[in-house]
């Protein structure tokens, strides 16, 4: 089923759960890949019904970004949707969610504003707006999203603990391509020339995984060691790489055993941004 506007997505959730139904919902911005489906898979696996949002969130695109240009194609993703154990659809469009006299944000604080949040401001203050009214809108009792937006993660748990969602959050792995290539429905952008250069990003999370593994502690020198591996390959600007603690995203000086690890790494190939992590636990 396909729902295009907000009266209906609020009735048919409040249906589904006087009926008893638990609601899965899993967060898109459409263009969907194996990456999603194995949350849409996951939420039909837990949930008696799963709403997919297809949204193309305006407010977390930054000046000169790819909004205008980012990949929509609904037909294809309901088609994958609901292959994939999709029950709902939930596309709504722009002035649906946004009104012309829409006037409320949310701010997530620190932990939004470091890393993604430097290099795209405002950036998560756009993310967790829109989650908050796809919370409200589908009314779902679980909430799935990927890795591989490691910080986007930790931005929505915190904003479901800070404003009270009654929502468990699942965090499934990142999904890859055969060479490690984090999925991202931006890929498409890449011509099979600078697909082969992106691989860089994830070669330096490996360099950094296998750098632990062998007993290397710092956080300063496994953040050297991922931009060195990234910046080898010429065609590829590095715009941070770090090695941080895993729930806050603070940076130590030295990790201890049994710490949780985030490798973050991104980088630009032409116009093109892509972002990657690793979780880690310290030996």
């Amino acid at each position: 089923m396909l729902i295009t506007t907000i009266d209906q997505m609020h009735r048919w959730s409040a249906q589904q759960r006087r009926d008893g139904k638990q609601i899965g919902v899993v967060p898109t911005m459409g263009y969907l890949h194996n990456g999603h489906c194995s949350l849409i898979k996951c939420a039909s696996n837990e949930c008696d019904v799963v709403v997919t949002t297809i949204f193309v969130n305006p407010l977390q695109f930054g000046v000169g970004e790819d909004f205008e240009r980012y990949p929509r194609d609904l037909q294809r993703d309901y088609t994958i949707a609901s292959d994939a154990g999709t029950t709902v659809v939930f596309a709504p469009r722009t002035d649906e969610m946004y009104p012309s006299n829409y006037a409320t944000f949310v701010d997530v604080g620190p932990i939004g504003e470091k890393f993604e949040g430097t290099f795209r401001p405002g950036h998560f203050r756009g993310v967790v707006t829109v989650v908050a009214k796809l919370f409200h809108i589908t009314q779902p009792h679980l909430a799935y999203f990927g890795q591989k937006d490691y910080q986007q993660t930790l931005v929505i748990a915190q904003l479901i603990r800070d404003l009270n969602f009654d929502i468990s959050m699942v965090v499934l792995p990142t999904v890859r391509e055969h060479d490690g290539l984090a999925m991202s429905s931006r890929n498409v952008y890449l011509s099979p020339e600078q697909r082969h250069h992106a691989t860089a990003l994830y070669r330096a999370l490996q360099a950094a995984t296998n750098a632990i593994n062998s007993g290397e502690r710092r956080s300063h020198a496994l953040a050297e060691l991922m931009t060195k591996v990234i910046a080898d390959n010429d065609h590829v600007r590095v715009d941070y790489a770090a090695a941080v603690q895993a729930g806050t995203l603070e940076e130590v000086t030295e990790f201890s055993s049994g710490e949780q690890a985030a490798l973050l790494v991104a980088g630009r190939i032409g116009p093109i941004r892509l972002i990657d992590n690793e979780l880690v636990t310290i030996p």
